[in-house]
């Protein structure tokens, strides 16, 4: 592995205090690129994200996108995990700690409201990053595409409800806008370019030699993204570390402990491993877009509630790289499954 992407864990640490440091020392700079957005989707991160997608979406190969359906495995524990298990695991786990465990410490309704973050953070499986989660772990491009394009469509049927049910609240509105773009801009637009780049390449080794030369320029669009996302967020980390602390607590034992749940399934189901790793990390991860725009629309902008979605993406992407490095340690234990 290239020296640059083995101690990526060390350059992503680095790029979260550039960030917060240089959010704290130009941080009118940071708010005029933070109000560069539309419908809740900040558009230089999403800048970023596309050029860490696209090297993914030149590996599909439309043909063989077929062939998922001869092993639907993964398909299933990605669904079951993302709305049958992790909506209803993250709502408790909310309660308890904000209700019980620190219950002396936080205002009964400022709990309410983180709870309620939390909450919609677990009924918003991701839908961009989890490609480069997926490269990053060499999963298989075909299997991945559809597992978040199925998953994009039954979040549009059933966000919503099960948002309601476990809020307690009678109408959700879904920010049909924040949705449709964020797939429009992380899924449909790399997927036509990816399509058109490969159609350009013809041969399956220009393709291998042109992803390889583009992957320090993703590397490099995350390490931007997670200076972006700290910087913007650099004075609340700084104004309120208590309840950022308190309320990754809680996040972090909900993604590690989906991720071992999700991770044992795999290996019971003898799935392959790069469909494995690919079904556990979208399992894993959120569509924080989503999440924010609907705590921001219900609760409002300085709600705990808006709050609490916001730490959800500052813990997602060292967390996630956490989970990527046990995804590629661990490719024996699903060698001998199959």
């Amino acid at each position: 592995m290239p020296f640059f992407e083995r101690y990526l864990s060390v350059w992503v640490g680095l790029a979260i205090i550039t960030g917060v440091t240089l959010g704290l020392w130009l941080p009118g700079v940071f708010q005029a690129v933070a109000a560069f957005e539309y419908a809740h989707v900040n558009l230089a991160v999403a800048v970023f994200i596309w050029v860490m997608v696209y090297p993914m979406m030149i590996q599909i190969d439309f043909h063989a996108i077929k062939k998922v359906g001869n092993n639907p495995r993964g398909l299933l524990l990605t669904l079951v995990i993302n709305w049958l298990i992790k909506p209803f695991t993250m709502a408790a786990l909310g309660w308890l700690f904000f209700k019980v465990f620190f219950a002396g410490w936080v205002e009964p309704e400022t709990a309410t409201e983180y709870i309620a973050g939390m909450i919609l953070l677990g009924v918003a499986p991701c839908t961009a990053m989890v490609f480069v989660w997926s490269q990053l772990t060499k999963g298989d491009a075909n299997y991945t595409l559809v597992q978040v394009s199925v998953n994009d469509i039954i979040m549009v049927f059933a966000f919503a409800p099960i948002a309601a049910l476990l809020l307690g609240v009678s109408d959700i509105t879904v920010p049909w806008d924040t949705l449709m773009l964020s797939v429009v801009l992380y899924v449909v637009l790399p997927l036509v370019a990816g399509f058109m780049t490969r159609q350009l390449l013809g041969s399956e080794e220009r393709v291998a030699g042109f992803v390889h030369h583009l992957k320090p320029v993703s590397v490099m669009g995350l390490l931007a993204t997670v200076v972006l996302l700290f910087g913007f967020q650099a004075e609340t980390i700084i104004a309120k570390p208590m309840a950022i602390v308190l309320i990754a607590i809680p996040l972090l034992i909900q993604t590690y402990g989906i991720f071992a749940i999700a991770y044992w399934a795999a290996r019971q189901l003898r799935l392959k491993h790069n469909v494995a790793g690919p079904a556990c990390l979208i399992g894993t991860s959120n569509f924080f877009e989503l999440a924010v725009a609907v705590a921001i629309s219900l609760f409002g902008l300085n709600s705990g509630a808006a709050l609490a979605t916001v730490v959800g993406v500052l813990v997602e992407v060292p967390v996630m790289l956490s989970l990527v490095a046990i995804v590629n340690r661990t490719p024996q234990w699903f060698e001998e499954s199959n």
